[in-house]
């Protein structure tokens, strides 16, 4: 499942941004992080005692369409350490240099898509979604080429794991089902322990990792995130997001929002991603198959049932989340918080209205709400007295528009880094409304014109 392997050495190394509170919150030393040694484990090249480095296996849908062995192509898993709450958590690295996994590519990154990762993804953990984080991005120094030459960067991520669903993948298709055993076995001891004290464990941690993607993705819908590239070797076994390549947030409210400049049949779309999820833990069972029951057919049929998980759970954080949202009270049963949902995104999106900053407005001055055919919305859901300050601390006035993200990208990748920064600083607090940040709650100008986004290989 992984190969012994080293990170390529970089001619001049310089920390472009860092995370200091997750530093803390892992249990290391910022002072010594920013370091000239700090900044050289941060790319991989001064290595702790008893760490052994690996670029790990995997396979995967992508776009549908099964490849047996991708890998951490242009990755490497440094190693893991315990937190001072005595949780393990990977540290990784991503543009660290070619591995045996880099089929043909260059194993690099450039700044821009790194910092666009640091960016988002902790904008998500901001918004209080489970995600892989990033503790930093360093410049290594060296050109990358792409259509031009950029400057390249490597990103530090730090994660409850790197196992997917096309880990399961890769170890099932190669037959040994000692392998498939010892990862579930892994996979349930690290993230879901009480499954291994039940009859069926195996069957068990597919319920488990199927409520947690549930719960997940219906947290994108809900803040109109679009992760842009949904392929099974993209979906952990955690439950965190991971990955942020061609991913953005939505702006005018529109379900079939894409983003990724090669999703041209829209399969990742925004409104696809529920059941894109459940497409991928379909993959997942297969996998599983073997470990579920004696049988191929009796264990189809048990992940068929079990898949009931997904879709309750997926509901319920849906249901929770809108009716936070509308400030409703928690005795408003679910059929209404349905009703009121499909009826108003009905309404935003014949308007193509900024799905952020409506629920702002709904919260703080409904009145000044430019909606065509609103009104009477409106008069529906004033009848259930809803808590404008629930729906504040709901719904967030700051997230990495993609104006701003590109503005940050390209003054840093020319060298200025405070666009960055000024974006870090509103989106690591997206419910508190500061002064002088007004212009980080607008939408993009029309000058901006329909965004596009890149994996950045």
């Amino acid at each position: 499942m992984a190969v012994s392997w080293r990170a390529q050495r970089f001619p001049d190394p310089r920390l472009l941004v860092f995370n200091a509170p997750l530093a803390v919150e892992l249990g290391l030393d910022p002072i010594w992080l920013q370091s000239p040694d700090g900044v050289r484990f941060l790319v991989g090249d001064q290595v702790p005692d008893g760490a052994a480095p690996v670029a790990q296996a995997y396979a995967g849908h992508q776009f549908g369409g099964y490849v047996p062995r991708l890998g951490d192509g242009r990755a490497l898993l440094l190693g893991e350490l315990a937190d001072p709450d005595g949780r393990l958590r990977d540290i990784h690295l991503k543009g660290s240099g070619p591995t045996p996994f880099a089929r043909g590519g260059d194993g690099l990154a450039a700044v821009g898509p790194m910092l666009r990762e640091y960016i988002v993804s902790e904008a998500i953990h901001a918004l209080g979604v489970p995600t892989t984080r990033s503790l930093a991005v360093v410049a290594t120094g060296q050109v990358v080429q792409r259509e031009t030459p950029l400057p390249g960067a490597v990103l530090t991520r730090v994660a409850s794991s790197h196992l997917r669903v096309g880990s399961f993948e890769y170890a099932a298709a190669t037959r040994d089902l000692d392998l498939l055993r010892r990862l579930a076995d892994h996979a349930i001891a690290r993230h879901y322990p009480g499954a291994a004290m039940l009859d069926n464990p195996y069957l068990a941690l597919f319920e488990a990792v199927a409520a947690v993607q549930a719960s997940l993705v219906a947290r994108w819908m809900l803040i109109g995130f679009v992760h842009g590239v949904m392929n099974t070797d993209n979906m952990t076994i955690s439950g965190e997001t991971i990955d942020y390549g061609p991913c953005a947030f939505m702006e005018a409210y529109d379900p079939d929002t894409v983003f990724s400049s090669i999703d041209h049949w829209g399969r990742y779309a925004y409104d696809n991603q529920p059941a894109i999820a459940g497409w991928n833990l379909a993959r997942f069972a297969e996998s599983l198959l073997p470990l579920l029951a004696d049988t191929v057919d009796e264990g189809v049929a048990l992940a068929q049932k079990a898949f009931q998980v997904f879709r309750d759970q997926y509901d319920a954080t849906w249901t929770d989340g809108m009716r936070a949202k509308l400030g409703l009270p928690a005795e408003v049963d679910a059929e209404t918080v349905a009703s009121l949902s499909e009826d108003l995104l009905t309404a935003l999106k014949a308007g193509r209205v900024d799905y952020t900053s409506f629920f702002r407005v709904l919260a703080d001055a409904p009145e000044r709400l430019e909606v065509p055919g609103i009104d009477g919305w409106i008069a529906r859901w004033r009848a259930f007295h809803p808590d404008a300050a629930l729906m504040n601390r709901s719904n967030p006035i700051y997230i990495p528009r993609n104006h701003l993200v590109e503005e940050a990208l390209t003054a840093a990748t020319a060298g200025d880094l405070d666009p960055l920064a000024q974006l870090l600083a509103a989106i690591s607090a997206p419910y508190d409304e500061r002064p002088g940040l007004e212009r980080y709650a607008l939408p993009a100008p029309d000058e901006f014109g329909v965004y596009r986004t890149f994996c950045g290989t």
